[in-house]
């Protein structure tokens, strides 16, 4: 008799391949992180060498943004049709071209074509990686692990941004902030071309030619016994396309999840956009602005974490609710605190943790909601998507102020997309309840 070996790798504890696949996707996220905040640190000297204004300027920040949404939603639906461990080297292979033609870039023009090249390059290696972990992991481990991936991002940010911080004090030239990147990619390249075999649920969903003999490839290496056969398929999808996305079975939780990551992405980018301004314009100098925006982002870390760990121990749909309603609470008191930095500091740091925590938590849910044939593409095209909150955020908070709205208002409104996420995931745990699905 055949044993399934997607099940036997989700009873059986982690083996050391498995731990070394998820803590090379935790590193590839790290270097996704700090190439995103490689162009902040540029910034200033790339202003000051091309003597370009700040409108200009602001196109080159938000090429990679750009590419981050074209890549989540393309190179997603590519994983899921040749696999994960392809296009994973691919998008390592494009992030270090383009990190290293940036540090080579002689105009406006050839920096932004360089940055949404690499963006494409990290928005696909976020939707792959999310994949290529949950397939890996064993089902106790799995909600930690994919929220430890996603979380490597944000670490990759703030200790790559340290890391280039120095590098710009002690040679003042901006493109090594590029070429340092360039070398971290390069690095993992042989890492992830050896260490890194494809996922067997990928390859029992796709079937490709040789698929048999690839699984039992893959199990020997991790130290499991072959198999005669390949598991049935699955038979709700017959290939990876976004139609399928759309079909009878997946069409109300893509678009549930898709309106819940947009409107909690709302909500985080305003506390990361807006939170300095609001406290210079509370008559705060700039300095204490921007400690606050970092203890912020601690604040978010720890609350990735702590999202992590408390999903081995509660259900984890309840838990990043619960978590969503938290942030609307913190974001919409923003507009009820006395103007005192202390105060107005440890409920940012509040805001962070919960709004952060509630982001990564989706993750789960997302590999969790779609079959290993859709999984990439599910979550490729809802971050992809869901991204365009990371733009509809920041600019109607700054609307509303404009226009004159009290801070109570404004937060309020803000925070409320972790309201409107939050109804999502309840309205999706009822879907699945109704499809007789496991909960998450």
């Amino acid at each position: 008799m055949t044993t399934d070996p997607r099940i036997a790798l989700q009873r059986a504890p982690m083996g050391r391949l498995q731990v070394a696949v998820v803590a090379l996707c935790i590193a590839l996220n790290a270097i996704d992180g700090f190439d995103v905040l490689a162009i902040s640190f540029a910034a200033p000297g790339i202003a000051a060498e091309w003597g370009i204004d700040r409108a200009v300027l602001g196109v080159v920040l938000s090429m990679e943004l750009v590419g981050m949404a074209l890549g989540s939603v393309l190179i997603g639906n590519l994983a899921d049709r040749i696999g994960r461990r392809p296009v994973i080297l691919g998008c390592l292979v494009t992030m270090t071209l383009g990190m290293f033609l940036a540090a080579f870039a002689d105009s406006v023009a050839a920096l932004s074509v360089t940055r949404l090249f690499t963006g494409l390059g990290i928005g696909g290696m976020l939707s792959s990686t999310s994949a290529m972990v949950a397939e890996f992991s064993s089902d106790r481990r799995r909600n930690l692990n994919v929220v430890l991936n996603i979380a490597g991002y944000s670490a990759g940010a703030v200790v790559g941004g340290l890391i280039a911080a120095q590098l710009l004090e002690r040679t003042g030239e901006w493109r090594s902030v590029f070429l340092l990147g360039a070398a971290a990619t390069t690095v993992l390249l042989p890492l992830v071309f050896w260490c890194m075999p494809e996922s067997i649920e990928s390859q029992i969903a796709r079937r490709p030619r040789g698929a048999l003999e690839g699984v039992n490839r893959t199990l020997r290496r991790l130290g499991m016994a072959p198999v005669d056969a390949l598991p049935a398929a699955d038979a709700q999808v017959a290939r990876a396309s976004f139609g399928a996305l759309f079909s009878s079975a997946y069409a109300r939780p893509t678009v549930l999840l898709t309106i819940a990551y947009f409107a909690q992405i709302m909500a985080f980018y305003f506390i990361q956009k807006w939170t300095p301004k609001l406290l210079v314009d509370m008559g705060f100098d700039a300095a204490s602005a921007g400690r606050v925006l970092v203890f912020v982002n601690i604040g978010c870390v720890i609350g990735a974490v702590a999202m992590g760990l408390a999903s081995q121990r509660m259900r984890l749909q309840p838990l990043v609710v619960g978590a969503m309603v938290l942030s609307f609470a913190t974001i919409a008191s923003y507009g009820l605190l006395p103007h005192d930095l202390v105060w107005f500091s440890a409920v940012a740091v509040l805001a962070g943790f919960f709004t952060n925590a509630s982001v990564v938590g989706m993750y789960p849910v997302l590999v969790r909601t779609y079959p290993a044939l859709l999984r990439a593409s599910g979550t490729g095209f809802v971050i992809g998507v869901g991204r365009g909150g990371s733009v509809v955020g920041p600019i109607a908070a700054g609307g509303l102020l404009a226009g004159g709205s009290a801070l109570l208002v404004v937060s309020g409104a803000m925070g409320a997309g972790a309201l409107v996420a939050a109804t999502m995931l309840v309205l999706l745990g009822r879907v699945r309840v109704a499809r007789g699905a496991d909960t998450v």
